[in-house]
C-alpha cells in the first residue's frame, strides 16, 4: 500500500451544486481507490481482508468491498450483521464483539440460518452461554478468542491467560474455536515514531499466543488483526492470516499525523454552511456535535479539518453549532451562506449520525445511499 501524499486537493463537490446542509458527501473515486489499495496490500502480504463495516454501515459499500476481494465482513453488533446479511447479501460475517444475553443469542441463532457467523469471545461465561444455546438449537458456532495485546480494553491477556481460556472453550460442545483476534488500537493511538514497533509487537504477541494454543492440540486456522492506523505493519508479521481495518474506506483527520493520508484521501466530508458571522475572527457552521461528534484528534486542533482552510479551527461544538475561529488569512472568507467541507476527526460515529451518504463524482451528485445500519447498536 503506497503512502498517500498529505496534500489538500480541495473540495469534492462543485460550489454551484445545491446541498441542504449539514450532510455527508462521499467522493466515489476516492472511496474506490481506498478500497482497492487496501485489498491490494492484503493480497501482496498473503492475508485475508475482512473489513469492519462500523465505519460506513452501508450495503452498497459492503458490496464494493466484497467485489474487490474481501473474504467477508466484520461487524460490532448483531443489528449491523442483520443489515449486512439481509440487505447487502454478505455470506460470511465476523462479530468482533461478545454476544451476551438471551435476546441476542436468539437473534444470533436466527441469523445463522441466513449467513455464516463467527463470534468473538473473551470470557468463559460468554462462551458457555453460547455453547449451551447452540447445543439446544442443534447448531455449531465458529468462535474467535479475543486477545488483549496491549490496548487493555477487551480480550484475554496474550500468552498463558489466553491459552488457558482457549483450552476451556475448545472443550465446550456447540462451539468451534477456529481463530484468535486482537484490536491493536493502542498502536494507532501512539506517537508516530513508535506505531510500527507497537503494531508489530501486538501482531507478534497474537501469533505467539496462537502457536501456544495450537501446541495444546487446538487447530486454529485464523490469526486476525484489526486497526486502520496500524494496517501497514501488523499484517506483515509472519503468522498473521487476516486483517480487519475499517476507517480506511473513508479516512479521517485522526490519521493525518501518521503521514499515510491527507485530506486528498478522505472520501467522506461533512458539507456545512456558514449561518452566522458576528465577529471578524469567528463564524458559525451548521454542523455541531450532532454531525461531527465530540471526538478529539491528535492530528489537527479542534473538532475537524476544514478543507482548504487548515488554519481555521472548529474550536468548539454545541449540538447544532460549530464555532470556527478564523486566522487573519481566513477572515476574508466565511461569509454567511458560504459552504465548506469538514473532514471529521472520527468518521465512524459521524456516519452513524446521518441517514444517507450523498455520492459525488467529478464534483457532481450521482447517487444517494442510505446508511442502513445506522443506530444498530444492539
Amino acid at each position: 500500500m503506497t503512502p498517500a501524499v498529505a496534500t489538500d486537493a480541495g473540495t469534492i463537490v462543485n460550489p454551484d451544486v445545491v446541498l441542504d446542509t449539514p450532510c455527508m458527501v462521499v467522493d466515489a473515486d476516492i472511496l474506490q481507490r481506498n478500497i482497492d489499495e487496501m485489498q491490494a496490500f492484503a493480497n501482496t502480504h498473503g492475508v485475508a481482508l475482512r473489513p469492519h463495516i462500523k465505519t460506513h454501515k452501508t450495503p452498497e459499500i459492503a458490496r464494493m468491498q466484497i467485489a474487490a476481494g474481501a473474504v467477508g465482513l466484520t461487524c460490532a453488533k448483531l443489528g449491523e450483521a442483520e443489515v449486512m446479511a439481509d440487505q447487502a447479501g454478505v455470506k460470511d460475517i465476523l462479530m468482533a464483539y461478545p454476544v451476551v444475553g438471551a435476546p441476542k443469542i436468539a437473534r444470533l441463532i436466527a441469523l445463522m440460518d441466513r449467513t455464516h457467523m463467527t463470534i468473538a469471545v473473551d470470557t468463559e461465561d460468554a462462551a458457555r452461554a453460547l455453547s449451551d444455546a447452540m447445543v439446544g438449537a442443534g447448531k455449531v458456532l465458529d468462535v474467535y478468542l479475543e486477545v488483549n495485546t496491549g490496548q487493555d480494553r477487551a480480550g484475554a491477556r496474550a500468552g498463558e491467560e489466553a491459552i488457558a481460556l482457549a483450552k476451556v472453550i475448545a472443550a465446550m460442545p456447540g462451539v468451534n474455536l477456529v481463530g484468535v483476534m486482537t484490536h491493536e488500537g493502542h498502536a494507532g493511538a501512539s506517537d508516530p515514531s513508535v506505531i510500527e514497533e507497537k503494531a508489530k509487537g501486538a501482531g507478534a504477541a497474537l501469533v505467539a499466543t496462537a502457536e501456544g494454543i495450537r501446541a495444546a492440540g487446538i487447530p486454529l486456522r485464523t490469526v486476525s488483526v484489526g486497526s486502520t492506523p496500524s494496517s501497514r505493519f501488523t499484517p506483515t508479521v509472519k503468522g498473521v492470516t487476516e486483517m480487519r481495518p475499517g476507517t480506511y474506506v473513508f479516512n479521517d483527520n485522526t490519521g493525518f499525523r501518521h503521514g499515510v493520508w491527507g485530506p486528498d484521501r478522505c472520501a467522506a466530508r461533512i458539507a456545512a454552511t456558514v449561518v452566522s458571522r458576528t465577529a471578524a475572527d469567528r463564524c458559525i457552521l451548521d454542523c455541531g456535535s450532532k454531525a461531527l461528534t465530540m471526538d478529539a484528534s491528535l492530528s489537527q486542533g479542534g473538532h475537524g479539518y476544514i478543507v482548504g482552510h487548515p488554519n481555521a479551527v472548529v474550536a468548539r461544538l454545541s449540538e447544532e453549532h460549530g464555532v470556527v475561529l478564523l486566522s487573519e488569512e481566513d477572515q476574508g472568507d466565511f461569509h454567511v451562506g458560504d459552504r465548506y467541507e469538514v473532514i471529521p476527526n472520527h468518521v465512524c460515529p459521524s456516519v452513524n449520525l446521518t441517514d444517507e451518504l450523498i455520492i459525488v463524482r467529478n464534483g457532481e451528485i450521482v447517487d444517494t445511499w442510505r446508511v442502513a445500519a445506522r443506530g444498530k447498536v444492539r
